[in-house]
């Protein structure tokens, strides 16, 4: 009964524990231990927090049983990346230098999360700084996709998608800064979902006005990712974009109501001349069709303005990487991968014309996207080209997508997901099928800037037309 817990969605914990039929100490014993268990296994945390989680889960079930207020994650366990700070909980950016790093208060997300009542229970993996789309780092070595050891877990959220796919906790708080919610997600079969700019605010952004950064939900079902959204969501001080953006009901948008009918759609495979596997292209068909069975109407889209977005992308964020971290690599470099100061040293050869020339570009391309959603209520594309890459993939390796090699891993694995990053528009990534290496595909879509309610309505029935929530890794 215990690890059977383990199982049910926060959704379902939460309406449990309310109504009196499941303890927050029992919910939180189950999910430290699968999580111990399967730790050896998954590397997917840098840190399990069992003793604190077990008080959390005590002090709940103590209000539980006096019958007082209940927030809205009362007693429901999650899990907190490794690059988004903890309170008394070290957070050491998965680097190195950071090993021993301790917050002193809580990103404001994490902090409305524990104000609803959830309980955390450890940090996940992150590469240094959440710094590539691979989840590996010298502080804890790699981590493995749920599905499978010979993959990675894609990144750089990699341990967060891994421990909800695997059922250790049913709620992860990630970070996205050019796909890396959506792309683990895509990897393990997880809902993963980048919000619009200032929905959820970020305080530890740096670049108040610049950032393309986002903290953000990763969960087994859309009905926990609105749950998440209830929580985190709402502006904050900290956060500019987030000042006057009103709270949505995102726990009635997630639910699967109504149909497609009346909503249009513009689909494209992929921007011109990027490959994508075949499998991918097959489960994005059916994914189209599971659209349009349910009223929506689909119309294609020639993308072009996405096929070399991946320039554009380096150039703003790595410069932002120079800046923060170039004093780290100078003091830490024998620390540090060799990967990770490749691209903080790269961003040397970007001047300050070249960077604000990227920041016009980034402008076009916000046009671009409100063109199409002019047109349409959403945008829908593969989250991810291939399935997962090999669990030692080299980012400045090559991919390999059907049997063709192809150089630049960003460029040809996800080139669509860093746009909506430099945009700000919503975008989720969503189980789609299976690919011939029986791994998951990703179904990409992007609403309206803002509408996030839209998205997630959609998305809720998308999910429930498809049916992969009774399928998981065999562990």
């Amino acid at each position: 009964m215990s690890e059977s817990l383990c199982f049910l969605s926060a959704t379902e914990l939460a309406d449990a524990i309310r109504h009196k039929r499941v303890s927050p100490v029992d919910i939180t014993s189950a999910v430290l231990a699968r999580a111990e268990r399967l730790q050896p296994e998954l590397n997917c945390f840098i840190t399990i927090d069992a003793e604190r989680a077990m008080e959390s889960a005590r002090q709940a079930e103590r209000l539980v049983m006096a019958g007082g207020p209940l927030g809205l994650l009362h007693g429901v366990p999650f899990t907190v990346k490794d690059i988004v700070n903890t309170q008394g909980v070290r957070t050491t950016f998965g680097a190195a230098p950071l090993r021993d790093n301790v917050p002193q208060q809580d990103a404001v997300a994490v902090a409305r999360l524990r104000e609803q009542g959830a309980i955390l229970i450890g940090k996940t993996t992150t590469p240094e700084f959440g710094s590539k789309c691979l989840t590996d780092s010298p502080l804890f070595g790699r981590t493995r996709n749920a599905w499978s050891a010979q993959r990675t877990s894609g990144g750089s959220s990699g341990g967060a998608a891994v421990a909800v796919a695997s059922g250790i906790a049913p709620l992860a708080v990630a970070t996205d800064g050019g796909g890396s919610t959506r792309i683990p997600a895509a990897c393990n079969g997880v809902v993963g979902i980048k919000q619009s700019n200032g929905v959820i605010p970020h305080s530890q952004a740096q670049d108040l006005y610049g950032n393309q950064t986002y903290v953000t939900p990763t969960t087994r079902t859309v009905a926990d990712t609105g749950l998440m959204m209830a929580a985190m969501a709402g502006e904050h001080a900290c956060d500019p974009w987030s000042i006057g953006v009103p709270k949505a009901d995102y726990v009635d948008a997630a639910r699967a109501q109504g149909d497609l009918r009346g909503k249009r759609i513009l689909y494209c495979l992929a921007p011109p001349g990027r490959p994508v596997a075949a499998d991918v292209a097959r489960a994005f068909e059916r994914g189209l069709a599971a659209l349009a069975g349910l009223g929506a109407e689909l119309e294609p889209f020639d993308g072009d303005g996405f096929n070399d977005i991946e320039p554009l992308w380096r150039a703003i964020n790595h410069t932002v990487w120079r800046t923060r971290f170039v004093e780290i690599v100078e003091r830490h470099r024998d620390e540090l991968s060799a990967t990770f100061v490749r691209q903080v040293e790269s961003a040397a050869q970007v001047s300050g014309v070249a960077y604000q020339q990227a920041m016009f570009d980034r402008s076009r391309l916000f046009q671009r996207v409100q063109a199409l959603l002019e047109r349409a209520d959403l945008l829908a594309m593969p989250t991810i080209m291939r399935t997962a890459l090999p669990i030692d993939q080299d980012l400045f390796g090559t991919i390999e997508i059907d049997g063709h090699v192809h150089e630049n891993v960003r460029a040809n694995w996800f080139p669509w997901t860093m746009p909506f990053n430099m945009t700000g528009h919503p975008a989720i990534s969503l189980p789609c099928g299976f690919g011939s290496d029986d791994l998951p595909i990703g179904l990409q879509l992007v609403g309206r800037f803002r509408r996030d309610t839209e998205l997630l309505r959609c998305a809720a029935l998308f999910e429930s037309a498809h049916g992969f929530l009774d399928r998981w890794p065999s562990l």
